[in-house]
């Protein structure tokens, strides 16, 4: 795929397809990577579903919060830790043995998990398993999106991320509401373990790169003959772009973070009932995501991919603070929720689109798995600095207002960024 930068981050980009193969045929095969790859997601986005099984455990252990709160840091960071490893072994070996790797290993997480006899188990089981096989799993859905689908980039992207968005709102609510009633937490493990094994497997046999591939015409019918240059990890790292994107997708993350964090507290704060609390985390949130993921990767396929990161993050500077002032304003609440979450998704959506686009698709699995590690970071800083500003200052608005502050940094950094030049 050839790129030409143009100065507000647009770029025209040629069409790769697989050598051999019609446009119609490609088309059909595409489609199908497309499905294994939310398959894969919705499986593994149920990792955001802790929440569920805090209560049950805390029953029956009596273990504290702050203890079964450290699961979930430890399993984000894990995550972005494996998925630099799983990015770097895709790029040698292909995506079916890391797909399938992630797969036996979320797979053994949740049964294992409902043996838990003590927290140490439990941080393993759970905290590292968990984790690790979600970012092998993750982490060769972008790479393959991203060969297949160099005309449609943005758009594939989202789509196929839409399951990590909606995993826990989907699995979680169905544990939730129907298999803990009547399994148990321990039995419920076991089934979900099952039901992912089959979805990931199946994922796995979809998730592989196309065949070799030539420079076709660009999306205009013109031949395209300048090659592009894949860079190597090691270039990459060379680039001031990086940098950038990478305090500006930290950054960004850790304020959204930040204000998911503290969203629910927050609201029973003003008063607000658990009912309404339960349609704030779950619905409103759970479609500000998904929508920000696929909505976002369509608009960077028309903008570019920093303009639309530009716009998601100015919208965001706004929302967050203004979450503040709203208060119990009910419907006032519910917009500016979804315009949190939407960000929050947008940026998940659009920063490995803009990889691939900066960087080209070769080394793409080491590339997207380095600068993923900002979001790492951010897991452990989003929640953990909200928590200590409201313990220091009694106040939400001082965590939403820094919130807001973050994501203008972000957004600075996003602002000066610019597309490496080609070679």
């Amino acid at each position: 795929m050839t790129a030409t930068p143009t100065p507000g981050g647009i770029s025209q980009r040629s069409i790769s397809l697989p050598v051999g193969l019609s446009a119609e045929k490609v088309s059909i095969n595409r489609w199908w990577r497309l499905f294994g790859a939310v398959v894969m997601t919705l499986a593994l986005g149920t990792l955001y579903a802790w929440s569920v099984f805090v209560a049950p455990l805390e029953r029956e252990f009596g273990w504290k919060r702050a203890q079964t709160s450290a699961v979930f840091t430890l399993a984000t960071v894990m995550f972005a830790a494996s998925l630099l490893l799983a990015g770097k072994l895709q790029d040698r070996f292909g995506p079916f043995w890391i797909s399938v790797t992630g797969s036996i290993l979320i797979t053994l997480s949740l049964f294992l998990f409902s043996y838990t006899s003590n927290l140490y188990f439990l941080y393993f089981f759970y905290g590292i398993l968990g984790g690790a096989g979600t970012g092998f799993g993750y982490g060769t859905v972008v790479p393959v999106m991203a060969k297949w689908f160099p005309d449609r980039l943005g758009l594939a992207i989202g789509l196929a991320l839409v399951g990590f968005g909606s995993g826990s709102a989907v699995f979680g609510s169905f544990a939730n509401l129907v298999l803990f009633p009547r399994f148990g937490w321990r039995a419920s493990c076991t089934i979900l373990a099952a039901i992912f094994l089959m979805m990931t497997m199946t994922a796995a046999f979809l998730l592989k790169n196309p065949p070799a591939i030539q420079e076709s015409a660009t999306h205009d019918s013109q031949l395209a003959k300048i090659p592009r240059h894949q860079f190597t990890p090691g270039e990459v790292l060379r680039t001031p772009a990086f940098y950038l994107l990478w305090f500006g997708f930290g950054l960004g993350s850790t304020a959204g973070l930040m204000v998911i964090s503290q969203l629910i507290p927050f609201a029973n704060s003003q008063g607000i009932s658990n009912a309404t609390l339960a349609t704030l985390g779950l619905v409103v949130g759970a479609f500000g995501n998904v929508s920000g993921r696929v909505l976002s990767g369509w608009l960077s396929d028309i903008m570019g991919r920093l303009n639309t990161l530009r716009v998601v993050l100015a919208m965001s500077c706004v929302a967050m603070p203004a979450l503040y002032v709203a208060g119990a304003n009910l419907t006032a609440l519910y917009v500016l929720i979804y315009f949190v979450y939407f960000g929050y998704g947008a940026q998940a959506s659009v920063i490995p689109t803009t990889v691939s686009d900066f960087w080209g698709t070769r080394y793409a699995g080491t590339n997207y798995g380095t600068l993923f590690t900002a979001w790492g970071f951010s897991g452990i800083l989003g929640p953990t600095i909200g928590g200590v500003l409201f313990d220091k200052y009694k106040n939400y608005g001082v965590a939403f207002y820094t919130a807001g502050a973050l994501a203008l940094i972000a957004l600075i950094c996003v602002v000066i960024a610019r597309r490496p030049e080609p070679r």
